[in-house]
């Protein structure tokens, strides 16, 4: 356990998004806190860009910071002193003058195939379902990689939080005959009875730091700093760091289909090795590029091993765009034309204003949130 009498209690402000998955990760941030130290920490919800624009495909709205950016905005100005995110929506370049704080251990980082309730007992597998059965998804990612595994399946965007998608999915005149979402999500909602199936790594890669919770803060901050040091899992730490090096040298975020997997191994008694599998693949599932490569961690210190990670990222993205996944990407960037809706256009345009003029701000107060 820390040590919690070098300094006498705080207050501190832990900032989330709205959602109900949201917040339950941030309970067991806050919980953990609480277990080490006697200070008084308080959660403040908000809504981000992703929350408010919910008609709009994630790909379409553009952002690398969707479910981010206002959580930004109030550590920098101070209305809170730390976040939790879903790491996989955090970019992989953080605003200047802030830091991962921690990683905490990982949940199990694949995707889940989620079938309608009516037909849990028909299908119990991703490869059992008939053509043209609809999936419901809004990740690129998703739709690329199973589109190449099932190209007779149909794939539609579904937005919302888990709560929302699953009433879509289960409502009798929904066209979804199942979804996709991330494992970690529905099991920390305790909806394991929802799960049909884990997808393995042999049918989609998940995407770069799914499962893992990100504690963002200052970096000038070295109390807060201090504070999240023990909530550190470090083999977590490596891989996410290895697959954000990955996807930030391919300039990746949630609109591409960019996939990973990361795996630690004892090295015969040298350390331990380092697995980093990615791949690019194209929207309509017909190329993909995808390789694997490793590097062997000294455990000489926390610092160093965190540079071979990421070392391992980049070397691994390097190898990728060489053999065709640049080009894809390069593809997928020109071609890409967001066509939205006058409503559409005008809300983001109100999103983005708020985002820019952060000072004309209400004050903020705990917030409920809704299922």
């Amino acid at each position: 356990m820390a040590d919690s009498t070098s300094t006498p209690p705080r207050a501190y402000t832990i900032g989330t998004r709205k959602s109900q998955l949201a917040m339950v990760q941030t309970e067991l941030v806050q919980t953990q806190l609480k277990s080490l130290y006697p200070h008084h920490f308080r959660i403040e919800a908000m809504s981000t860009t992703g929350d408010k624009v919910l008609d709009v495909a994630l790909s379409k709205i553009g952002s690398k910071s969707l479910f981010t950016k206002e959580l930004d905005i109030a550590l920098e100005d101070r209305s809170v002193d730390l976040v939790v995110h879903s790491l996989k929506d955090v970019p992989t370049t953080l605003p200047e003058g802030m830091e991962l704080g921690a990683i905490l251990e990982r949940e199990e980082p694949n995707d889940a195939l989620i079938v309608k309730k009516s037909l849990m007992e028909t299908y119990k597998t991703i490869d059992k379902l008939p053509a043209g059965s609809v999936i419901g998804t809004s990740s690129v990612r998703r739709i690329a990689q199973l589109k190449k595994e099932f190209p007779l399946l149909r794939f539609e965007d579904v937005r919302g939080n888990l709560n929302t998608r699953l009433k879509k999915l289960d409502d009798p005149n929904a066209p979804y005959t199942a979804l996709i979402l991330a494992y970690a999500g529905v099991h920390r909602l305790g909806w394991n009875d929802r799960i049909t199936q884990t997808l393995p790594t042999e049918t989609i890669l998940h995407a770069v730091g799914q499962g893992a919770l990100g504690i963002q803060c200052r970096k000038d901050d070295t109390a807060v700093l201090e504070l999240l040091a023990p909530l550190n899992h470090w083999d977590t730490r490596l891989r996410c760091k290895a697959e954000r090096a990955f996807m930030r040298y391919l300039e990746g975020g949630c609109s591409v289909p960019l996939g990973v997997s990361t795996t630690l191994e004892v090295a015969d008694g040298k350390g331990r090795t380092l697995w980093l599998k990615g791949s690019v693949t194209s929207l309509d599932g017909s190329r993909q590029v995808v390789a694997e490569d490793e590097m062997v961690l000294s455990g000489v210190s926390h610092q160093e091993d965190e540079m071979v990670a990421e070392g391992l990222g980049e070397r691994l993205g390097q190898r990728l765009a060489s053999m065709g996944a640049q080009a894809i990407l390069d593809e997928i960037k020109t071609g890409r034309r967001p066509v939205l809706s006058d409503q559409q256009e005008d809300l983001l345009a109100q999103v983005a204003q708020e985002i820019q003029t952060p000072q004309v701000q209400t004050p903020r107060s705990v917030t409920e949130f809704s299922l």
